[in-house]
């Protein structure tokens, strides 16, 4: 995982023919704007045109405390990670919700909850630590808990391809996680934490100001280290994003494209991406997040949001709740006839 090798990027000969495809559809030219162009990237990622219809999405919820989450950076005590990993298993959480509405299979993973979570074992088989170091004053993980996390993630996405997945999510679940995913984006792309932190589950202003000093005082500590993407998630992330990553560059290795949720999972997208320079043509993004930091890093990797509905619950859900537009874009490409075949002597 630390090679570094780059990933080929979608079909460019299946995207022209699917780019051709959709200028002869019996509909204006342009007239189906961004699920059109949606639909050309479906066609590219699976390398046939038309596209198949995306029928198999699944998603993997990476849960995980943050030390961070004892130095006042959250509106929500710690013990609530736990609690969620719960409602998740019970199918009762807002992507169980939205998921089981649009046909997508949800798995919850505890990799690092400060707790030992009851429950069937394969929740807890990845487990890496209790929790990660508070990153303002210690590392995260350990060189080797990092391996270990990106080496989980990857091991998922290989048995949710064997699934049959055709399209994979990452969500997340972790009071606190927007603090290292916030830090994790300034230290990839080179800002402040002035310009990347939010307000992650409603702080007030007084919160924020402390937020801020607390991911800039991580990023001081961190120095040069950043300059590495691996020792960048020693240093900032967590086991739980570590594994998003991991979970992310084996999808656009193996050419399976991955659906982006908010802040958590575009930080880990952001890290995949150095990781494994190219991975990023294999990711779409369901929305825009109201946390600054998502549309900085969507930005630099060339990634336009699909929906933006002022979402800030992270667990996947606004990636889920895009799948129906996913879809809908394939099918439109697929279905839709050809002015050619309407008119054949024009």
């Amino acid at each position: 995982m630390t090679d570094h090798l780059a990933i080929a990027p979608p079909s460019a000969e299946v995207r022209d023919a699917a780019t051709d495809r959709l200028a002869g559809l019996a509909t204006p030219a342009g007239a189906l704007g961004r699920l059109g162009d949606l639909g050309v990237w479906i066609a590219a990622t699976q390398g046939v045109c038309p596209p198949e219809p995306v029928d198999h999405v699944r998603a993997v919820i990476f849960a995980g405390d943050h030390g961070v989450a004892d130095h006042g950076v959250s509106a929500y005590p710690k013990a609530i990670t736990g609690a969620m990993v719960h409602t998740f298993a019970m199918g009762r959480a807002g992507v169980s919700v939205l998921a089981a509405q649009h046909g997508v299979t949800v798995r919850v993973l505890d990799l690092g909850v400060d707790d030992d979570l009851g429950g069937p074992p394969e929740l807890t088989a990845f487990k890496v630590r209790r929790g990660s170091g508070a990153i303002h004053l210690e590392d995260a993980l350990t060189p080797e808990e990092t391996q270990q996390a990106l080496a989980a993630g990857e091991t998922v996405a290989a048995e949710e391809m064997a699934a049959g997945a055709q399209m994979l999510i990452s969500g997340d679940m972790g009071i606190g996680n927007t603090t290292p995913a916030s830090a994790l984006i300034a230290a990839s792309l080179g800002l402040p934490a002035s310009e990347v932190t939010g307000r992650g589950t409603g702080i007030d202003e007084e919160t924020l100001t402390a937020k801020i000093a607390l991911v800039q005082q991580a990023l001081d500590r961190a120095g040069d280290r950043v300059l590495d993407p691996v020792d960048t998630l020693t240093a900032l992330g967590s086991a739980d994003l570590a594994a998003s990553a991991g979970y992310m560059v084996a999808a656009a290795r193996a050419g399976v494209p991955v659906l982006l949720d908010g802040l958590i999972a575009v930080a880990a997208a952001v890290i995949a991406d150095r990781i494994a320079p190219g991975a990023a043509a294999w990711f779409a993004a369901g929305h825009r997040s109201t946390e600054p930091a998502q549309s900085l890093a969507l930005s630099k990797l060339g990634i336009e949001p699909i929906l933006d509905l002022g979402l800030r619950l992270g667990e996947g859900s606004g990636a889920v709740a895009a799948v129906p537009v996913v879809r809908s874009a394939a099918l439109l490409l697929r279905d839709v006839a050809l002015l050619a075949d309407l008119m054949p002597d024009a």
